[in-house]
């Protein structure tokens, strides 16, 4: 793969030019982007994926519901339906996608709907009775024809886009530049000891304009895992050989913690967003015992034995976390 990227680095000015001419045309109006006299809050990063979009989607749905009506519009990757949909009891990863199906399956006092059109899905959520008072977007950084409101633009610790390229020689979708439009940063997936050299440090190479905030987040793992039916403490599976299942698009955080805290794992490891084919399942099922991430639980739970697979929830972290909760609800109540 790294062979291949380099192969295609004379490709890069290309994709450069066109993702640049493309923002340019929206920072000057010649493609219109619309506005909203509601909250719209998006959630998104400049790489390719692998930054914590869900579990920050799911901090911002926990800070907010109980005070407002939340809806969530994603565009459902990989999903089998068309067109605007909102999720319901006939909904499953594969007709909406794996984060909406988690997001439904998580919180059932909130609404969550699929559109590859943001601007229509937007227009449709608002039709609902009763209308949801803030849409949150998820990973739409990109989608330049909806202006949100506030933009939240995620990076991670270990690779930040200051340390990237554009596709196809990197896995940023357009250059670095386009941080302009965040109104906050947030670097994620920081160690839980992050000193304030550090936090320095990492500022002064993604350089924000000085209106924009920097906040740092970290992971935290639940002392508990989950299956369909039962939950036990996590330290039950000390002292036992377990198979861990990955399909996202960076397993290394979980894995860092799991060897940390010392389990014996196999590690099978699938692409981001795996359809797992009958002859794997077959294969997943011959194992003892299986951990996974709460996304491939949604994928994997109607094929695998209900006392034998179990997630791993994670949360987000947020250091600064009164100021941060502070910024997002004045955001809000400026509206």
């Amino acid at each position: 793969m790294k062979l291949l990227r380099k192969i295609l680095f004379p490709i890069v000015p290309l994709y450069y030019g066109v993702t640049w001419v493309r923002n340019y045309c929206f920072d000057k109006g010649v493609f219109k982007s619309k506005s909203y006299n509601f909250p719209v809050i998006c959630v998104g990063n400049l790489s390719v994926g692998g930054t914590g979009k869900t579990p920050m989607i799911e901090y911002f749905v926990a800070l907010l519901k109980e005070n407002y009506k939340v809806a969530i519009l994603s565009r459902g990757y990989k999903r089998t339906s068309d067109g605007f949909q909102i999720a319901d009891k006939s909904s499953s990863a594969v007709t909406i996608g794996d984060e909406p199906f988690q997001f439904y399956q998580k919180f059932d006092d909130i609404l969550v709907s699929v559109d590859n059109d943001r601007q229509n899905g937007i227009a449709e959520l608002r039709k609902v009775s009763p209308k949801p008072d803030i849409i949150l977007l998820d990973d739409a950084f990109q989608h330049r024809k909806v202006k949100a409101g506030f933009n939240i633009l995620l990076t991670t610790y270990d690779k930040p886009y200051t340390q990237d390229f554009v596709l196809p020689a990197g896995n940023l979708r357009e250059s670095t530049s386009g941080a302009k439009r965040a109104d906050i940063i947030v670097v994620t997936k920081c160690p839980g000891d992050l000193n304030d050299i550090e936090k320095a440090e990492i500022i002064n190479q993604l350089k924000p304009l000085s209106d924009q905030d920097v906040f740092f987040s970290s992971i935290e793992y639940s002392k508990f895992i989950y299956s369909k039916e039962f939950n036990k403490p996590i330290s039950n599976l000390k002292n036992k050989k377990f198979t861990l299942v990955t399909g996202i698009a960076d397993a290394t955080p979980l894995l860092n913690y799991l060897k940390r805290e010392g389990f014996d794992f196999e590690h099978l490891n699938f692409k981001d967003h795996h359809k797992f084919t009958k002859a794997e399942m077959q294969l997943l099922n011959t194992k003892d015992l299986i951990l996974t991430t709460e996304k491939d639980f949604t994928r994997l739970k109607d094929g695998i034995a209900t006392n034998k697979l179990y997630y791993l929830p994670i949360v987000v972290n947020i250091l600064e976390e009164e100021k941060f909760n502070t910024i997002i609800k004045q955001f809000i109540s400026s509206y």
